[in-house]
């Protein structure tokens, strides 16, 4: 495992650079369940006006979050309370879109937040044994809306501490250059491949469920009927 601790140094370094209202909200948040409750609070990003990676900074201005830019966030708070933080990129078939969470640990034991606008692959309590264990825990629910299996690997964990706070918590340009990294860095596959090809597609009621979403599509508007006169 490649993470590393998130040492007093760095939490406070981070400290420094945030505002003094973003220090209070950054406060309030004191437990991964609060985190949580918070994203889910938060509108979902649907990058109307291009892909965006944005910083926790930007974030919290703009009131809007995809998974990345949540588990960025999630990560940031936990380093402001001194506790260590991971991200975990989980890859998909390039039909489908890869999915982002921030890790953390609690005696021992790992749980994951994760902003999503779905019914699945949402929050893990930190009730896993390993990063493994917990990953193989989306693997059953990721799939296409044809019902096809689509989790394909994880990263293993990766953690912030590797870049200075400035590069990635307050940063106003997009921080494609970090998903990048995360993208690049060391994954582990699902299963061998001749498991990955026989796993069962999702049934009718498992692909009902994903479709409620939690924050409507703006572009997918109802045009209101017109009375008959």
């Amino acid at each position: 495992m490649a993470a590393r601790m998130t040492t007093p140094h760095y939490r406070n370094a981070l400290r420094a650079l945030l505002t003094p209202s973003e220090q209070r909200v950054f406060a309030r948040l004191d437990t991964p369940q609060k985190i949580q409750n918070f994203l889910d609070r938060l509108p979902a990003n649907y990058e109307l006006d291009g892909d965006t990676a944005m910083s926790p900074r930007r974030m919290l201005r703009t009131r809007l979050g995809h998974c990345a830019e949540g588990a960025l966030f999630a990560a940031a708070v936990l380093s402001f309370h001194g506790k260590r933080a991971w991200l975990m990129d989980i890859q998909a078939l390039p039909s489908d879109q890869d999915h982002i969470v921030a890790l953390f640990q609690e005696r021992g034991l790992w749980g994951a937040i994760s902003k999503t606008n779905h019914a699945v692959l949402r929050w893990r309590d930190p009730i896993y044994q390993s990063a493994r264990e917990l990953a193989m825990s989306f693997a059953h629910e990721y799939c296409l809306p044809g019902g096809k299996k689509s989790m394909l690997a994880y990263s293993r964990p990766f953690s912030l501490t590797r870049f200075a706070p400035e590069r990635w918590v307050i940063a106003e340009d997009e921080l494609h250059w970090l998903m990048d990294a995360l993208d690049a860095s060391p994954h582990v596959p699902v299963a061998p491949p001749s498991a990955m090809r026989k796993r069962r597609r999702s049934s009718r009621v498992e692909l009902l469920a994903q479709e409620a979403l939690e924050w409507p599509d703006p572009r997918k508007r109802k045009v209101k009927r017109k009375k008959r006169p």
